[in-house]
């Protein structure tokens, strides 16, 4: 698949539930509104929506949520999904996970072939976790870190900055993940729906907090790519890696490779536009493969060449809805 700008669109992002067991503060209202359980795919349609863009070129999927691993049997999906890798087929099955359902079910990722997981952690300080999530505790989710890298699984920690809430802790995360053998990525918030928070009050540049981190760190340019939008760099003190996602201070969709689906089948190709494609239609009304796929491709024409997410605008919100509805 090749967008009008010439980016073979390898990289699928794939969400299964909108529902998540947390409330981040940038991510989710405190009061949210799911979907209907009947607008959401069922996991065999999710992997048969998966097996149309492996069959068009996709190499790399991610699961992701709402918080994934609270869907119902999502093992059943993961366990699919995983036969799929290798022989011309996936070359990466991973997810974006809260950490809090990991103690149950790293083993049976590793089992089905998924190499390296994402975990949402902003902090390390139960307080503040409790403040970024609303009511979270944060030694479940380390204790659910601890049982993926138990599993053989590697980890990545992504945060996102947050002024006020987080800022200062970046010196010790950078420590405890090297510590571990952990990946660091910080994120800058987006402006994705309303939270009920004041995005220009929690917004850091990360060209600030690099800044910062170098008067202690050495960050050492790396040619490390995963596929996804961050800039990395080895952290020579502890031998980690840390990256950096920059959507407001340094646009990135020059290199975008990816399109996002959401549980109810609604395919978007950018994060931060509301152009959308309707693959729930093809799926529900029993047409062939064929038909999905060319929805599928016809939609791919019309992947713009990038978002207008700019800090001057932060507390409007580029789009109506929320960053847990696309996928994290």
């Amino acid at each position: 698949m090749i967008d009008p700008f010439g980016r073979h669109i390898t990289y699928v992002r794939v969400s299964v539930t909108d529902r998540c067991d947390l409330r981040c503060v940038y991510c989710m209202a405190e009061d949210m509104t799911f979907l209907p359980k009947r607008e959401v795919l069922s996991l065999e349609e999710l992997e048969r929506l998966c097996a149309a863009f492996i069959d068009l070129g996709v190499k790399k999927i991610r699961l992701t949520g709402g918080e994934p691993l609270v869907r119902r049997n999502v093992m059943s999906l993961i366990e699919g999904l995983g036969t799929r890798i290798g022989d011309g087929g996936l070359e990466e099955l991973t997810l974006t996970t809260n950490g809090t359902q990991l103690t149950k079910m790293a083993d049976g990722l590793a089992r089905n072939g998924v190499k390296r997981i994402n975990v949402s952690l902003d902090t390390l300080d139960p307080a503040a976790f409790k403040q970024a999530t609303r009511w979270g505790d944060v030694a479940q989710v380390i204790d659910g870190i601890m049982a993926a890298k138990a599993a053989g699984l590697h980890v990545k920690i992504n945060a996102v900055a947050l002024r006020g809430i987080n800022e200062h802790e970046y010196d010790r995360m950078l420590e405890w993940c090297g510590q571990h053998g952990f990946d660091l990525c910080l994120i800058e918030t987006m402006p994705l729906g309303d939270v009920s928070e004041d995005r220009t009050d929690r917004f850091l540049s990360l060209d600030v907090v690099r800044a910062r981190l170098r008067l202690r760190w050495t960050l050492d340019d790396t040619s490390y790519k995963t596929g996804g939008p961050a800039r990395y760099y080895n952290v020579r003190e502890t031998g980690a890696r840390i990256g950096f996602i920059t959507p407001l201070s340094h646009n990135f969709c020059e290199s975008c490779n990816r399109v996002r689906v959401t549980c109810t089948g609604t395919m978007y190709m950018c994060l931060g536009q509301e152009d959308a494609a309707d693959l729930r239609t093809p799926l529900r009304e029993g047409l062939r493969d064929d038909a999905l796929k060319a929805a599928i491709l016809e939609a791919i024409t019309r992947k713009p060449k990038g978002h207008d997410f700019v800090e001057e605008r932060l507390n409007q919100a580029a789009v109506t809805r929320h960053m847990s509805v696309t996928g994290g």
